[in-house]
């Protein structure tokens, strides 16, 4: 794997970062500006919204600036909303941080996207796009855990200074060992928005929203439901965190080994076995051990999709993979959004902190329903297209070598 895969990497340590440590402290947040731990949880939707925004409109913005500069303006960006996030005087003001922040989200991790699967052979594309996606793992393993640890100690503000710091080394790796690539030549934004009108781009979107937003039903109240329902004390949020990050790190590497073998039946075991392990999440989350284990098994199945509904849409949007492999990025974050504000619906509905458990596991059921949906267009579609070629015996092709 080329070593630009890990600039790329650094920069994806960086984001998930700031992305996750929020919901470790929650509770401290929600305390420091008197506000409830619904209300704070607009954080998450907050930033999951900057993203799903951002994505589209960074991405068609960089179009027509070199991948290198624009990946190191998107971490400059980066930089200044978790900075205004560790200022912030009111809550408006750390939810605008955060929405600054969230803006170099999707367009990073697409454009990263695009670059890291260029940079190796086709049959190693999955597995490059892994890679990348490693840094945001391992930021749930080392990075949140540690940021949540100090956020608790010393203080939330602390945390998200040290975060805009990794924001400033992910653009010295940047600038240090991604190669210099020119911009796409030929990128014309209609050429790019033609992808979105083909069905399968849209159904693996829609996947992607419904699958990783199960996971974020669960995760986003995760302080609250091990301290108040499984009996667990504040600092255990923490290693909690490591074990949700360890379980994200092997889901992501398993996935991306299995895309590249077989997409559709690696999304199907893996957004099956996500509802049903959200589901008993209900059930585990009164007993310490067995939340513990279930709280890895989200990580690993969750990110486990990754990577193939990741490849899928690049794979669907041949021709015009920038903007759409962004825009996936931002489906990810819509998917986080709903969840988190869905949880914090059934939750201020009276039905208890384990309550979004079982939104995220409706949520994981849908996306596999929509990629047994997909598939069974792809075979009929492939179906017709064998019936058409038949059908004209006057046409001698010739074999394509790869």
């Amino acid at each position: 794997m080329p070593l630009a895969l890990l600039a790329l990497a650094i920069g994806a340590f960086g984001i998930g970062t700031t992305e996750f440590v929020i919901m470790g402290l929650l509770p401290e947040v929600a305390g420091d500006f008197g506000v409830s731990i619904p209300t704070a949880g607009l954080l998450v939707t907050g930033y999951a919204l900057g993203v799903v925004i951002g994505a589209p409109i960074m991405t068609v913005l960089g179009t027509k600036v070199p991948r290198k500069r624009m990946l190191m303006l998107l971490m400059g960006l980066f930089i200044a909303g978790n900075l205004l996030s560790a200022i912030a005087p009111a809550f408006a003001v750390m939810l605008l941080g955060r929405v600054i922040a969230s803006l170099a989200h999707g367009a990073f991790f697409g454009i990263g996207s695009v670059v890291a699967s260029e940079l190796v052979a086709p049959h190693k594309k999955a597995g490059a796009i892994a890679m990348m996606f490693t840094g945001l793992t391992v930021a749930n393993v080392v990075g949140v855990p540690l940021g949540t640890l100090i956020g608790q100690s010393i203080g939330w503000r602390v945390t998200f200074g040290i975060v805009a710091g990794l924001g400033g080394i992910g653009l010295a790796g940047i600038a240090k060992l991604v190669p210099e690539l020119p911009s796409p030549e030929g990128v014309r934004l209609r050429h790019e928005l033609a992808a979105f009108k083909n069905a399968q781009v849209l159904l693996a979107m829609a996947m992607t929203v419904l699958g990783f937003g199960g996971v974020f039903a669960a995760i986003t109240y995760i302080a609250p439901m091990m301290t108040r329902i499984a009996g667990f004390s504040d600092g255990s949020v923490t290693w909690l965190l490591v074990l949700f990050g360890l379980g994200m790190v092997g889901g992501n590497l398993v996935g991306g080994k299995f895309a590249d073998r077989a997409l559709m039946p690696m999304l199907y075991v893996s957004l099956g076995a996500l509802a049903v392990v959200l589901a008993l999440f209900t059930l585990t989350a009164h007993n310490k051990i067995a939340a513990a284990v279930t709280i890895a098994l989200i990580g690993a199945l969750g990110f486990a999709t990754v990577p193939p509904l990741q490849k899928r849409v690049l794979d669907q949007a041949h021709g015009a993979p920038t903007l759409a492999s962004a825009v996936n990025i931002g489906a990810f974050n819509l998917g986080n959004a709903l969840s988190a504000w869905l949880g914090g619906v059934v939750i201020s509905a009276g039905f208890g902190y384990t309550s979004p458990n079982w939104v995220g596991a409706v949520l994981a059921a849908a996306a596999l329903l929509l990629a047994v949906l997909s598939a069974g267009l792809e075979r009929r579609d492939g179906a017709r297209r064998n019936v058409a070629a038949s059908a004209t015996p006057t046409d001698h092709r010739t074999p394509v070598h790869h």
